[in-house]
């Protein structure tokens, strides 16, 4: 099934006509994690043909609007489909207590089980495992409490078969089961092909890294180092500097500084100021000092197998 990072809002502070509030569904072997929930986010899911009651973890990096005001529409959506699947929902301390007021005083009795876990502030903290992935969560830098998070896929300890070799040697499935597991292939005719020749080992697990927002700080670096692919805050370009510092938000050059100094695969710039209609200045600032850089498109799907070190 694949790891995938479906991009369903990129924008900053507010929806425009062409970028929603920050959210993604990332996909890792059919496990769907959404990480942000900004305002909007049912009619994104639908629009890229997400089963919304798919979702089965919730990562909220913070209690700005822009990240989490979706989160009650969408659960109440689920509620109302006939949702009976418990759901998981990691975020800052506080979400809690939002959520409880709101189904409160609209007098909603959820027919699932809400389970929302309060993300502590150790570096790296392990808040989820299971046999598709695991996810850490790890602090970042903006003006509120505020988590970044790495999804990294499950190893797979088993071989893979080459490509066309079932069909070069008309293997049964037994056969392929077998050679899987380690056997050479004894030929009809007595020649023995060794497994070497008829399998791959597993690929490494790939690690994706979101960090939205937060400004630049070199103690991400050893967090992020080497990961495939990098969602960093983008939210002004470098002549607006000083306005990103004083938010706590990243530019294109301080993004593509923390990649390189990272040694990152990929850049994903997002988070972008609806100041900016035409993004093309920011990328050529990020791809000046990191030129493995990609912006988020509202409804793009990155596969991260396709995504590599440079």
């Amino acid at each position: 099934m694949g790891f995938f990072v479906h991009i369903l809002g990129s924008g900053a502070s507010m929806p425009t006509g062409h970028r929603s509030c920050s959210a993604q569904v990332v996909n890792v072997e059919g496990f769907k994690i959404l990480i942000d929930a900004g305002e909007g986010v049912q009619n994104q899911i639908r629009r890229a043909h997400v089963k919304m009651q798919s979702i089965g973890t919730i990562l909220i990096s913070h209690l700005h609007g822009d990240h989490f005001f979706g989160l009650p529409g969408l659960i109440s959506s689920m509620h109302l489909c006939g949702r009976t699947e418990p759901l998981d929902i990691f975020a800052p301390q506080g979400l809690n207590e939002v959520l409880g007021a709101i189904f409160r005083v609209s007098n909603t009795a959820l027919a699932f089980p809400l389970n929302i876990h309060t993300i502590g502030p150790d570096t790296q903290q392990p808040i989820l495992s299971n046999n598709k992935c695991t996810i850490r969560s790890f602090p970042i830098y903006h003006s509120i409490e505020t988590y970044g998070f790495i999804i990294e896929e499950k190893r797979k300890n088993a071989l893979s078969l080459k490509r066309n070799v079932a069909t070069q040697y008309n293997l049964s499935a037994d056969d392929m089961q077998k050679i899987k597991q380690g056997a050479d292939y004894l030929m009809p005719d007595g020649t023995v092909i060794p497994n070497s020749l008829l399998t791959q080992q597993p690929k490494q697990p790939k690690r994706y890294a979101y960090c939205c927002d937060t400004s630049y700080n070199e103690n991400l670096i050893p967090i992020l180092n080497g990961v495939e692919l990098l969602c960093f805050d983008c939210t002004f370009d470098s002549k607006n500097t000083d306005l990103a510092i004083s938010k706590g938000h990243g530019t294109t050059v301080q993004a593509a500084t923390l990649a390189k100094q990272a040694g990152v695969g990929q850049l994903l710039l997002t988070h972008f100021s609806a100041r900016f209609k035409d993004i093309t200045p920011l990328l050529d600032e990020a791809h000046s000092i990191f030129p493995n850089t990609i912006a988020a498109t509202d409804l793009d799907m990155i596969d991260m197998q396709n995504v590599s070190k440079q």
